[in-house]
């Protein structure tokens, strides 16, 4: 792992049982690297090392070899999400929301198939171990408005029934916002949360984009956002959340070092940010491990870490009971001392 979450034990609070909700992930990349080798090798295919890229292809051929391990049976797929779901509850998440585009896996049969046995699977597994699951439906940037309107009506059409938000993926230097304003409103009018990529690989115009054109009220990534003041009061001001992913940004080079990431500037700005882990499986960061970074890299002290673990919940899509369970043990967990995190009651959620 990237970070060390044993850190997180003893003479602090452990960050481990600090309820949270993660809604910056892609599922394909939360898979184990130890299910990417076994399942490659049963079809006789030998996975590369997924943390060990160099390039932008050699990063694109891990996504490429996860697809080509889940799609040979559904049960792959499946495996993969309820292993998705056991990790988040060993990271004290009790609400996941992988971003997931099931039209991928044709061979399983239709997308709405797809989409009804991945959520089955995922609560499911969620039952099992106390964490909700539900969906952002993913639309590529590289795919063109019309496909992205089809998706979005798709997504609209399984509102409420595992599917939350909808979601925008991909370059935002070759392919920027504007064009697909229209899914967008699709998905907003029928109540889907508009939670797009923006503010990594551009700055703030890119941000401001998806403001303005798609009606962003969860942004994944953000923190080119810190660039203008201007943007960052506009954040503050409407309740905008960020789920920024700590080491995502330095392994890709988004920020140099991880000492000069601009989440603690975000926050002390106003802007609601969440941690989330984003590709998991390419960058060996658990959602703990995004914790400690904050508050061994970056100094944030537990009342911090707490308003993120409260921020991830309150902007998520979770049920509003979970959400009101949750943020009580949040204050819970800030309340009690280090070491006497244990003694705070589990959340029970209902099925």
């Amino acid at each position: 792992m990237v970070g060390d979450s044993t850190a997180a034990i003893g003479s602090v609070r452990d960050l481990r049982s600090l309820p949270k909700a993660e809604l910056h992930l892609h599922l394909l990349a939360a898979m184990r690297p130890a299910t990417l080798a076994e399942l490659a090798a049963e079809a006789g295919r030998t996975a590369p090392d997924p943390r060990g890229f160099t390039s932008f292809a050699e990063f694109q051929q891990v996504f490429h070899e996860a697809y080509e391990a889940t799609s040979a049976r559904p049960e792959n797929l499946q495996r993969v999400v309820a292993e998705l779901v056991e990790d988040t509850a060993a990271d004290g998440g009790v609400w996941v929301q992988p971003h997931f585009d099931p039209h991928s896996y044709a061979q399983f049969g239709s997308a709405d198939h797809v989409l009804e046995m991945v959520v089955d699977a995922g609560r499911q597994a969620g039952e099992r171990c106390g964490v909700g699951f539900g969906l952002t439906i993913a639309v590529s940037r590289h795919r063109s408005p019309e496909d992205a309107v089809r998706l979005a009506r798709f997504a609209v059409r399984h509102a409420g029934r595992g599917v939350h938000a909808l979601g925008l993926t991909g370059d935002e230097a070759a392919c920027p916002a504007e064009p697909f304003a229209e899914a967008f409103a699709i998905a907003r009018a029928a109540g889907l949360t508009s939670a797009p990529h923006a503010g990594e690989l551009c700055g703030p115009d890119s941000v401001r984009a998806a403001l303005d054109h798609l009606g962003a009220t969860r942004i994944a990534h953000g923190i080119r956002a810190a660039e203008d003041p201007t943007l960052l009061d506009r954040l503050s001001g409407q309740g905008i959340s960020l789920d920024v992913c700590l080491t995502s940004n330095r392994m890709l080079g988004i920020v140099p070092d991880l000492a000069e990431h601009p989440l603690p500037q975000l926050l002390a700005a106003g802007v609601r940010c969440s941690l989330g882990t984003d590709d998991p499986l390419m960058f060996g960061s658990s959602l703990t491990d995004e914790y400690v970074i904050a508050r061994d890299t970056l100094g944030l002290d537990d009342r911090q870490l707490a308003d993120i673990a409260r921020t991830s919940l309150q902007t998520s899509d979770a049920p509003s009971e979970l959400i009101a369970a949750a943020t009580a043990a949040v204050d819970n967990w800030l309340r009690l001392g280090p070491g006497q995190e244990a003694w705070a009651a589990p959340i029970v959620l209902s099925s």
